[in-house]
């Protein structure tokens, strides 16, 4: 027992909540010490190599079996996989940000608040991605696992503090936390709360290859930090949802918080974003934004990925006789990007914190015309982008907006106007 916090991704871990609640020597003994079970839970097949293995023994006071007779639960506005997206036009999209509903109105957790805003792929073959929107003002009473994907969680308003088999984790906006598939969580909330998730269906997220870069830099392994062991003292009866094949199921059992310590590497993770070492142009021009990567989930082919999750962090613009935000561009991948606080260098005013894009494969973007005329007319001093904290799920796979996303009301039907005034600059003649 420590109050150190494990720290390391990827690393392997042993906690306990109670000395001694953990086998020496072997995982699954005759009889565990304390009176406990044995249990594992494994995020890989068992003969992944073992680079890309993921497990965790859990020594737990009732093993998880303890559930069934699982009923189906109504939550329409969580969609899974490109056939319950919309067919849309190759626009851009963009929306201003959805409000918290007051809890006298519309009291929200953080599964009846979820509102899937586009997805892809399919759960079922372990390929693509759902983004969600979180609306909260009130806490979980129950407990929540997800069989289809991972969970990423990106808290743009409120904190969160998460309470997982393996242990609590209190995140707050510019952190983010990961969840294994699989993991029986709950979420607290402290107020009106709203946060932007990833459900990866596909491979698990892990650090991106540095390449040239070299052994240092992006998010550094020591900076993501999993729990400490702890459980309820009085066990408790509770809700158990778990998302299994695209659909909500819903039953009572004893609260699964209950695993006394553990071993394994397979674990909840918070992380930091102002820990991240952010790499940019010392020279000339902007580069790709493939070099402020924090996590990747990678596909079958090398270098194209499921997701990247990337962010756009505080950081200085040095770069001479440059166009210094980001470049117009067309893309084989889709692009969603949301807003934590501050502003979005390539769209000062019109893309505001908790609000959210999408630039699918091959729709142009890039910046509106107030950011092109600042940066071109710009002095080329060093240049500080300060409180600011912006974020992309950028997939191979071309997202579906959900009837939700299209037609709930905060679609930005202007969007495209912010580009009407990039006139005709050509002059004929060499400048």
């Amino acid at each position: 027992m420590t109050d150190t916090p494990h720290t390391g991704f990827g690393n392997y871990f042993e906690s306990e909540a109670v000395a001694g609640a953990l086998p020496i020597g072997r995982n699954s003994p005759q009889r565990p010490p304390l009176g406990l079970y044995a249990e594992l839970l494994s995020g890989s097949a068992f003969t992944a190599p073992r680079a890309e293995n993921r497990r965790t023994w859990l020594y737990r006071r009732q093993p998880s079996v303890q559930a069934g007779a699982y009923q189906p639960l109504l939550q329409p506005h969580w969609k899974t996989g490109a056939a319950e997206g919309e067919h849309a036009p190759p626009d851009p999209l963009r929306w201003h940000p959805v409000p918290v509903p007051g809890f006298d109105s519309e009291p929200l957790d953080f599964i009846t608040g979820l509102r899937t805003v586009c997805t892809n792929g399919d759960a079922a073959i372990h390929g693509g991605m759902g983004v969600h929107l979180v609306l909260a003002n009130r806490s979980m009473d129950g407990a929540f696992v997800n069989a289809d994907g991972e969970m990423l969680l990106v808290p743009q308003q409120g904190s969160l503090r998460i309470t997982t088999e393996l242990g609590p984790l209190q995140v707050a906006p510019g952190e983010v936390a990961l969840l294994p598939r699989g993991l029986a969580f709950s979420v607290a909330v402290d107020g009106p709360t709203r946060l932007y998730v990833c459900e990866n269906y596909g491979a698990a997220f892990r650090l991106p290859e540095l390449g040239p870069i070299g052994s240092n830099g992006l998010a550094n392994p020591r900076d993501f930090i999993a729990p400490q062991a702890a459980f309820e003292a009085t066990p408790r009866p509770l809700t158990l949802v778990k998302k299994y094949g695209g659909r909500l199921w819903h039953t009572q059992a004893m609260s699964p918080f209950n695993v006394v310590a553990w071993h394994g590497n397979l674990v909840p993770l918070k992380y930091d974003t102002a820990r991240f070492m952010t790499i940019g142009s010392i020279s000339v021009d902007h580069p790709d934004p493939s070099i402020f990567t924090v996590l990747t989930s990678p596909s079958d082919t090398a270098g194209v990925a499921n997701c990247d999750f990337v962010i756009f962090p505080p950081r200085w613009l040095v770069m001479e006789d440059s166009f210094r935000p980001p470049w117009y561009h067309r893309n084989v991948m889709a692009e969603f990007m949301g807003l934590v606080h501050g502003q979005y260098d390539a769209k000062p005013e019109g893309f505001r914190p908790g609000g959210m894009s999408l630039h699918n494969p091959m729709v142009p973007h890039g910046p509106d015309t107030e950011a092109f005329e600042g940066a071109t007319n710009a002095d080329l001093a060093p240049h500080k982008l300060d409180h600011t904290l912006a974020f992309m799920f950028e997939s191979r796979w071309a997202f579906r907006p959900t009837a939700w996303a299209l037609h709930g009301g905060e679609l930005d039907a202007g969007y495209a106007g912010c580009w009407a005034g990039l006139s005709d600059r050509f002059t004929g003649q060499r400048a």
